[in-house]
């Protein structure tokens, strides 16, 4: 798969590569950047990419249709590729390898493990699975409070990609090694920030959907929601949660990290945190006042990329003015 072209944004120009990482070049020096995109693509039909559509700030996807992803269809949409090596690149490293280590939740700062702590976020938190280019793909979100009771927050890129929006999109909470056992809950509409459905602009890489009722419910009322905050500015205790699909991660469990996060000092605007999450934990929550013991907090963030150069960490888009206008838009419709 192609990168897109490069886009001019302060002097550098950015390059961003389809399957789970991305690159980002700086303008005095050709630098990979590692993403987690779409967590994973795996061939269910062949035939060439589609033609971009049309970039609006929503979109209504096609609906995915009944026992499309089926369990082993699920367990399938996992990383095809980690990177897609280019002249002057460097392979995104890999995460530290050898078994996962089961971690009480009150491990605080924490760099990855299994979440065991129980709580709301094991219902509101899941993965989220759609089609892109004719793959089968994954990534992570979250039920978040909201009128429709029924938006899910993830990231820009797990709903619009290389100028086409993700169809066959579904928010599977809860997800536990291909069941689904709060249901398979399909997109009537998808939406990104302004900034990414224009530009894929890696700053406001923030995403939404809005589910369909299923059995007669809307989604928080079948498995409750997050609140979320906004403008809340840098430096905080944050727990991030997703379902990281790419080694040493399989997709069949909630993974979380923990710590104190900063500011990108670097190229973004974005959060940053220790954390060594891979591909198909896009989209997945970033909480502070996180409650370990009830599994809530607020939502202020999403995770979106990491750098090549800098391992085991994870970065997340502020949820400023942009992403509230993408939030309040989805809780609407």
């Amino acid at each position: 798969m192609s990168p897109t072209p490069p886009e001019a944004s302060r002097g550098r120009a950015r390059q961003k590569e389809t399957c789970v990482r991305r690159h980002r070049f700086a303008a005095s020096v050709l630098t990979a950047v590692g993403a987690l995109l779409a967590g994973a693509l795996s061939a269910t039909s062949a035939g060439a990419a589609p033609t971009p559509s049309p970039t609006p700030a929503s979109f209504a996807p096609e609906q995915a249709a009944k026992g499309f992803w089926t369990a082993e269809r699920m367990r399938g949409a996992t990383p095809l590729d980690m990177i897609r090596a280019t002249p002057g690149s460097f392979r995104a490293p890999a995460s530290p390898a050898g078994e996962e280590t089961v971690v009480r939740p009150t491990a605080f700062p924490q760099a990855g493990g299994p979440w065991t702590g129980g709580g709301a976020v094991v219902k509101t938190s899941g993965r989220v699975f759609f089609t892109f280019q004719g793959r089968t793909a994954s990534c992570s979100g979250n039920s978040v409070t909201s009128t429709n009771g029924s938006t899910v927050m993830t990231a820009g890129h797990c709903v619009k990609y290389q100028g086409s929006w993700h169809t066959n999109w579904v928010f599977v909470p809860g997800y536990d090694n291909g069941q689904a056992p709060y249901g398979q809950w399909s997109a009537t509409k998808t939406l990104a920030t302004d900034q990414w459905a224009a530009s894929e602009d890696i700053n406001y890489d923030v995403g939404a959907a809005v589910v369909a009722p299923l059995n007669g419910k809307t989604l928080s009322q079948t498995v409750g929601a997050q609140g979320l905050k906004f403008n809340g500015g840098y430096n905080k205790a944050m727990y991030a949660f997703g379902f990281p699909a790419a080694d040493p991660y399989d997709g069949s469990k909630l993974i979380h990290c923990s710590g104190n996060s900063s500011k990108d000092f670097l190229f973004s605007k974005d959060h940053s945190l220790g954390c060594n999450m891979t591909g198909g934990s896009s989209g997945g929550p970033w909480f502070e006042s996180f409650n370990e013991s009830t599994g809530t907090g607020l939502q202020v963030s999403v995770n979106s990329f990491g750098y090549t150069f800098l391992p085991n960490r994870m970065f997340g888009p502020y949820f400023g003015a942009e992403a509230k206008a993408v939030y309040d838009k989805a809780q609407v419709s």
